[in-house]
């Protein structure tokens, strides 16, 4: 290894080592990183890009990894947004509307102009805790998502 190349790995390293200051979920949002980037995707994403602003707003996104914190993250409910003349792009955000969304009472669909189709996700007093991109999702991605991650409370 070059000497270059040793200053680049310690770098890395460093930049890797520390967790960027948290932005919020608008700003990751207009950056293009969706909510669901774990920490440990944004090293991964460091070993095959070398552009280090974008790994230091990606870990400045991310959530941290651990054995099953994502498994354990649970919300009362969801609204789904999308723009309702851009639906025609997404098929499968479509099929789940009219065929899936009844199975699920806790999901409001909203419509808001030039909105890319997201899930913003709740707490128990209503309040967005999460916004994820589901733009390229399956219909069973949103199904299997939707099964695990949203438990309304008993008091709804």
């Amino acid at each position: 290894m070059g000497v270059i190349q040793v200053a680049l790995l310690c770098f890395v390293v460093g930049v890797l080592g520390a967790k960027a200051e948290q932005l919020s979920t608008k700003e990751c949002e207009n950056l293009g990183f969706t909510g669901l980037a774990l920490c440990s995707d944004c090293r991964t994403l460091a070993e095959y890009v070398k552009d280090q602003e974008l790994v230091s707003e990606c870990l400045s996104c991310c959530t941290e990894d651990s054995d099953d914190a994502m498994s354990k993250v649970v919300y009362s409910g969801a609204v789904l947004e999308v723009c309702m003349r851009k639906l025609v792009f997404y098929p499968e955000v479509v099929g789940f509307i009219e065929e899936e969304k009844d199975q699920f009472p806790f999901v409001k669909v909203q419509y808001a102009f030039n909105s890319p189709p997201k899930l913003i996700m709740l707490d128990d007093h209503g309040e967005q805790k999460e916004t994820i991109r589901i733009d390229n999702w399956k219909r069973e991605h949103i199904l299997q998502f939707l099964k695990e991650k949203v438990k309304p409370s008993s008091d709804i």
